[in-house]
């Protein structure tokens, strides 16, 4: 059984959106509440973690932006953008989830566990180098990235996003860098209206952003199918030290916020292939962050799936039938764009 560290804290339940919002305390309090009732939570390894450093989030995000973000420290709400905004805590949990992604990279590395998922919120991947937005203050991934690349000697790291929105933080944040590959499928056109087949990098990262941008409805098949035609390829080619997942779940079949048909064994399957990938190319060093997945009441159902997937308490087929897929189109053409770059 794997040893997997599940890195939660009082700050990610203690931040607050304004009622009614979708990014809710209640999503994790569905994943914990599924996780301890499992079991699963007394089979994960106990993390010691600690806040990101005011240097660490600035290797991604502006200064004038952390300390704009530092300034709502202790304020009862402040809005940052239409849909983003902070309650007295919430600089507190953008650090805390930033820094147990540190830690867990780190851990991973040393080798005192296998892996680690962070059940951040807010969540990071929409988060911009100098702005808020999409729920988002600093992008956790990015941070991560950007530490395994300044602080532990490492080259190329990839990073899997298989949220319903596009990371439109991640890409620009890397996007004239061959040191991080960004692999994003995601519903088009739909928020935040980045992540179309013209957006590739840029000068020394131009074929390094890889966007699948998919109509909506598509499922599990369609998804395996994508990963394995254009993902497993370009892994290969690519050769990362290092696979980071924004894990955002609102592709889930029955998300309010999201377009797709994904199910819980397809996010436990999806789980399986970057973990072999994560085995093939970079000796298993991978690590998972939540981004979006608004289904409070099946959030735990989701992540019970994956956590069993992680633990290798079962094991998916990642194959996929090509008759119950419908985005043969998209792949095609993903594929004739990035030939320019990558063998397929």
């Amino acid at each position: 059984m794997k040893k997997l560290s599940i890195v939660s804290n009082d700050l990610f339940l203690a931040h607050q959106n304004p009622p009614g919002h979708p990014e809710c305390p209640e999503r994790l309090l569905s994943i914990l509440g599924a996780l301890e009732s499992s079991g699963l939570l007394a089979k994960t390894v106990p993390m010691e973690t600690r806040p990101a450093t005011e240097e660490e989030i600035t290797l991604t995000h502006s200064k004038p932006y952390f300390d704009m973000v530092k300034g709502t420290s202790g304020k009862e709400f402040s809005q940052l953008d239409p849909d983003t905004s902070t309650c007295e805590v919430s600089f507190d949990a953008a650090l805390a989830g930033s820094g147990g992604l540190i830690c867990s990279v780190n851990d991973i590395l040393s080798e005192k566990i296998d892996t680690a998922f962070v059940l951040a919120r807010p969540p990071g991947h929409h988060a911009e180098h100098d702005r808020a937005m999409g729920f988002c203050l600093f992008n956790h991934v990015a941070v991560a990235a950007a530490h395994l690349l300044a602080n532990c000697g490492l080259e190329r790291v990839l990073i899997i996003d298989w949220d319903v929105h596009h990371g439109n933080g991640t890409q620009h944040i890397f996007y004239e860098s061959d040191k991080v590959l960004f692999f994003s499928v995601h519903q088009f056109p739909f928020y935040p209206g980045t992540g179309s087949l013209k957006e590739l990098g840029y000068k020394g990262g131009l074929g390094y952003t890889l966007n699948v941008p998919c109509p909506a409805m598509l499922g599990d098949e369609d998804y395996l199918r994508i990963f394995t035609e254009i993902l497993a390829p370009v892994a290969e080619q690519y050769a990362p030290e290092f696979i980071l997942i924004s894990a955002g779940f609102d592709a889930y079949q029955v998300d309010p916020l999201g377009g797709m048909l994904l199910t819980s064994e397809g996010f436990a399957r999806l789980t399986r292939f970057v973990m072999q990938l994560a085995e093939e190319h970079c000796h298993g060093n991978i690590a998972f962050l939540l981004e979006g997945g608004y289904n409070t009441a099946e959030m735990g159902l989701i992540m019970r799936s994956v956590i069993e997937e992680i633990l290798d308490l079962k094991v998916s087929d990642t194959g996929f039938d090509p008759k119950r897929t419908t985005c043969e189109h998209t792949v095609s053409e993903i594929r004739r764009i990035y030939s320019k770059y990558w063998n397929f």
